[in-house]
């Protein structure tokens, strides 16, 4: 017999009940970031095309990367690059049977966040330096 009562019920497990362990979350960050990344080689990839293409789709292509949406752009793919890798050097460590405990992942999981952003603030300080 059909549960009459199925519409009445929250889907399991519900959004707005359930917490994502930050574990769950960074985890699924880390693909996001990956995708992400795609965003940033193209901007690489077509400004270095435009270089060898001539002068005029260069400077095109240039002032678009130096433009604030370049720079957005460039800013966002270098977090998510430093993201990604700390992460990945995370589940070497998994794949190793080492974090696995539930405190020890709390604690990998803030430091890829922490560690991701101040390894962009210093790859922006190093750019605007050199």
């Amino acid at each position: 017999m059909a549960d009459v009562n199925r519409g009445n019920r929250p889907l399991s497990p519900h959004l707005q009940v359930y917490k994502l362990p930050l574990a769950a979350v960074t985890s699924i960050l880390t693909r996001i970031t990956g995708h992400a990344l795609v965003a940033g080689i193209l901007l690489l990839v077509w400004w270095l095309v435009a270089a060898v293409s001539g002068p005029g789709a260069f400077a095109v292509a240039d002032w678009v990367v130096r433009s604030w949406l370049g720079f957005l752009i460039l800013t966002g793919s270098t977090w998510a690059l430093w993201y990604h890798t700390l992460a990945g050097i995370r589940h070497l460590f998994y794949d190793a049977g080492y974090g696995m405990e539930i405190e020890q992942a709390k604690q990998s999981s803030r430091a890829i966040i922490f560690g991701s952003v101040v390894l962009t603030l210093l790859s922006l300080i190093l750019f605007f330096i050199f």
